[in-house]
């Protein structure tokens, strides 16, 4: 069922993982999606060259969203190519680990500049070019907004990501824009197998404390988001919703 069929999307950060699943996951129900990627060209391109072998439309864009100069003509080149928008997510986001005496001003700044700033200028630039009669903001937060040991800042910027969602969702409702939050779990990625994760010991405990038994996988994350950008999700905005398996931090 082609429930976005006609509609436009834009997915920050779809190069890979959450992300490239989320472009995926749109394009099969028949939006046109932009694929922004910060360094990520080839793989970008492979996501795009597979939504067009299904027969879906597709294009990638380069914008690194930690520099704000970049994220108005990524905007334009959207709404320009593909036309006005109707579904953003927010997805492009960058997590480090280490204990609170580690932290520097350099490792606070790298992820709240993106996790963020870039979502609140992405959001900014892009309502320009939302629909008139609105749409859908999905900004993919964390489970671990609810605290993770180790993780103080990445925590923080997640848990800044839900209350953003909140408060975006009252300001933008008279304009029927919805926003919602999607907190993934540990969700099995490129970027969670070159952290180590997958095998440890860490994977054993939140499997074990995983209601559903398992660790989360880009598909599961992006079937939730296909409907959050649906008009079957017309009635939800402001909420944050869990998407682990059941497993709360």
């Amino acid at each position: 069922m082609s429930n976005l069929k006609g509609k436009v999307a834009l997915v920050t950060g779809a190069s890979k993982g959450i992300g490239a699943a989320i472009a995926r996951a749109l394009a099969s129900n028949g939006a046109a999606v932009a694929v922004n990627y910060s360094g990520s060209k080839g793989a970008a391109e492979k996501v795009v060259a597979e939504i067009k072998a299904n027969g879906g439309k597709a294009i990638a864009i380069q914008a690194n969203l930690t520099d704000p100069d970049s994220i108005g003509p990524l905007i334009e080149t959207v709404a320009r190519e593909l036309g006005p928008i109707d579904t953003l997510v927010n997805n492009a986001g960058i997590y480090e680990f280490g204990p609170v005496e580690a932290v520097t001003p350099e490792h606070f700044h790298k992820q709240f500049n993106l996790n963020v700033l870039g979502l609140i200028l992405t959001t900014q630039a892009a309502l320009r070019h939302f629909q008139p009669q609105g749409g859908s903001i999905i900004n993919i937060g964390s489970v671990a907004a609810n605290g993770v040991s180790a993780g103080s800042v990445y925590s923080a910027t997640k848990g800044a990501v839900d209350s953003l969602t909140l408060a975006l969702s009252k300001e933008l409702g008279p304009r029927k824009i919805r926003v919602n939050s999607l907190n993934p779990g540990m969700v099995e990625t490129e970027g969670i197998h070159a952290a180590g994760f997958i095998g440890s010991d860490f994977q054993k405990k939140t499997e074990a404390e995983t209601p559903l038994g398992r660790i989360g996988q880009p598909k599961d994350i992006a079937g939730v988001a296909a409907f959050l950008a649906s008009d079957d999700s017309y009635w939800l905005t402001g909420q944050t919703i869990q998407a682990s398996g059941g497993a709360r931090l």
